[in-house]
């Protein structure tokens, strides 16, 4: 089996144009918002719900949350991430991958927010510290894009 540092070094690191937001919407809100379509994220962008027995989470662009806002009265929203996405497909058996990724950026002193999809690995980092990140990440990679 591959380490995560081998698969770091041979996965290409694709950020997304857009600018992201993380939301937190209570369960009664995000059932009013799945009742009315107009509200909810286009099917062409990137998103992800993550609904636990706390809180419903987005992550979406900014683009859908503006489409939204008007629904998110009682929201927690943290605006201006970007999505890097780790251009590889992964077992589900690989170690430390995300773990390895980490420590780079937190050597760089960079805070993370991991996701993870089905066969790839995704992290949002803030606007701001995207240069900064790229530059930590881009020895330990294949390529940046």
């Amino acid at each position: 089996m591959e380490s995560a540092i081998d698969i770091l070094l041979s996965t290409s690191v694709e950020v997304a144009p857009d600018s992201f937001a993380i939301v937190s919407v209570s369960f009664d809100t995000w059932h009013r918002l799945v009742s009315e379509p107009d509200r909810s994220p286009r099917m062409t962008a990137p998103f992800m719900i993550l609904m636990d027995k706390h809180e419903v989470t987005l992550v979406l662009d900014e683009v859908d949350l503006a489409k939204m806002r008007p629904g998110l009265e009682d929201a927690k929203i943290e605006t201006g991430y970007r999505l890097l996405t780790f251009d590889t497909v992964m077992d589900f058996d690989v170690i430390g991958f995300i773990a390895e990724v980490s420590r780079i950026l937190a050597d760089a002193e960079i805070p993370i927010l991991p996701l993870s999809a089905f066969s790839r690995d995704h992290i949002l980092i803030k606007q701001v510290q995207l240069a900064a990140a790229l530059k930590a990440l881009g020895p330990h990679v294949k390529e940046l894009c």
